[in-house]
């Protein structure tokens, strides 16, 4: 019976899924591991293989099964050392050490685990076998495979011998992991015996800590996500973040105008921009978008609606000292559990990290609140937090969709190169992704510098056409008649020609 047959002997009658252990991977899989099938894990040293494993066996642990570790290539005490690492136990799992004891305790062999001459696969496997009858276990889990092919001492026999592994745990009702290193070349009669194959990798970027990434190449019979997936490797386990939701919603969200909680710029808006879109502040360096980010988000909070503020660039001691300049009442905010701020680390934030750390905030509070508003802050720390990531944009995009389909408005602030002139640019083109756009300027009038705002596009209704003034002060956001007399804003260098009563008291009040 070949590995096919095997597989396709329960394909009209499925069988249940059981839990990895790990409920993103969970997610990932779309609700687990098919059970009483044989899968391939495969990784290179030090990507996680052993922790996974771990993390499979004690999940059986807590549902009251029976798990096996058979181990080639560690001890068990070289196990329970990884175990306690995580805080865990391994008392009720029942490790199976295939060590040649006698020859480790000859001196002439003491490099050697062990000696093809003394230790025959056959006799090795019938081992395990053995166990298996004796023990009845519900998961099991082979390290190494690489130990197993050397003991084979021919490629025809080591898969010979995998495939009648496979065999023997047909009907046992035993769902099993086969781990092996990965050399970089695939096995592919291994993974075609595997019901399934999750590959870990390990990668090196430019600059910050070390990458790992999970893979599903194969799940036979179910879909999963597919791609790769980041992970760390934490106390308590692997810390996998997929890289889409596996809860994406079908409904439609209706959707409804929010305001600014400022009027001018409400009217500049067209009322407000509509909630389950995005909304683009763009604009040079220091010219008023992040605090324009945050009128919005104090507004969401006055409504008993919940905001998120991720910052690539501001700390967070920063960002409370200039709300005070506002006249905001960040901190009260904050402590009330309405805004929360999340400060994001240059070099180690991943891609699906973020995504899931976004999608993870926006989920309603223990009193049921929901998000309203998110605010990234901004496109170029998010670029610059992973220059050695490609398609951020292409990510970005599935993440402002994963959010509109929740009803949420998200304000991404995008800081132009240069300050003034026709030499301004972003560093990468984002506008299209946007549902509205805000363009922010600076002009020169009376020998000042001052600031100009316009609404540029509007996918979902219409907006006011002007440019006008504002400034920021004790008072907030304070915005100002149109500038009739205001040319040269598309040129990055506006000229002001109108006359003095028409630009705003630098005071404090409109004259």
């Amino acid at each position: 019976m070949n590995a096919k047959a095997i597989d396709d002997m329960t394909m009209h009658n499925p069988l249940p899924k059981i839990s990895t252990g790990n409920p993103p991977l969970d997610d990932i899989l779309h609700g687990g591991l098919t059970a009483d099938r044989l899968y391939l894990v495969e990784g290179m040293p030090g990507t996680g293989k052993t922790t996974l494993a771990l993390q499979f066996l004690l999940e059986g642990i807590r549902n009251g099964e029976t798990g096996l570790y058979v181990t080639l290539s560690e001890t068990k005490q070289e196990l329970e050392g990884v175990a306690t690492s995580h805080g865990w136990s391994l008392d009720n799992i029942d490790i199976y050490e295939l060590i040649d004891t006698k020859a480790t305790e000859d001196s002439r062999l003491q490099y050697t685990m062990f000696e093809p001459s003394e230790i025959e696969l056959s006799t090795t496997v019938d081992g395990v076998l053995e166990r298996v009858k004796e023990l009845q276990p519900t998961r099991v889990v082979f390290d190494s495979l690489s130990e197993m092919r050397l003991l084979s001492q021919g490629s025809l026999r080591y898969r010979r011998q995998i495939l009648a592994l496979k065999q023997f745990f047909v009907g046992r009702g035993c769902t099993v992991l086969l781990l092996d290193d990965y050399s970089g070349l695939d096995d592919q009669h291994l993974q075609s015996i595997a019901h399934g194959v999750i590959r870990l990798e390990h990668l090196l970027s430019d600059y910050g800590g070390e990458r790992r990434r999970l893979r599903i190449l194969k799940h036979r019979g179910t879909s999963f996500i597919g791609g790769a997936h980041d992970l760390r490797i934490v106390r308590g386990g692997l810390k996998v973040f997929p890289r889409e939701a596996s809860d994406q919603p079908t409904e439609t969200v209706e959707t409804h105008l929010v305001d600014s909680g400022n009027k001018e710029f409400d009217e500049l808006l067209g009322g407000g921009l509509n909630a389950g879109t995005s909304a683009l502040l763009l604009g040079p360096a220091g010219v008023g978008k992040s605090s324009m980010a945050l009128q919005f988000a104090i507004a969401a909070a006055d409504r008993n609606e919940r905001a998120v503020l991720f910052q690539f660039e501001e700390s967070t001691q920063s960002l409370f000292v200039r709300a005070k300049g506002l006249g905001f009442n960040l901190q009260q905010r904050v402590d009330e559990g309405l805004i929360q701020i999340i400060n994001l680390i240059p070099g180690e934030i991943t891609p699906s990290e973020f995504a899931c750390l976004v999608r993870d905030s926006v989920q309603p509070d223990e009193q049921g609140r929901r998000v309203g508003i998110v605010a990234i802050d901004s496109v170029n720390g998010y670029l610059n937090a992973m220059p050695h990531e490609k398609f951020l944009i292409i990510q970005m995009h599935e993440m402002l969709q994963y959010l509109g389909k929740r009803g949420i408005l998200t304000l991404v602030v995008v800081a132009q190169h240069g300050m003034l002139g026709q030499t301004m640019g972003t560093p990468v083109d984002t506008s299209y992704l946007a549902d509205s756009v805000v363009l922010f300027r600076y002009f020169e009038a009376e020998g000042q510098i001052r600031q100009a705002i316009s609404v540029i596009k509007k996918r979902t209704g219409r907006h006011e056409r002007t440019i006008r003034e504002f400034k920021l002060s004790d008072q907030g956001v304070e915005i100002g008649p149109p500038l009739t007399k205001f040319r040269g804003i598309l040129t990055g260098v506006p000229e002001f020609k109108g006359e003095n009563d028409s630009l705003i008291d630098r005071e404090g009040r409109p004259s």
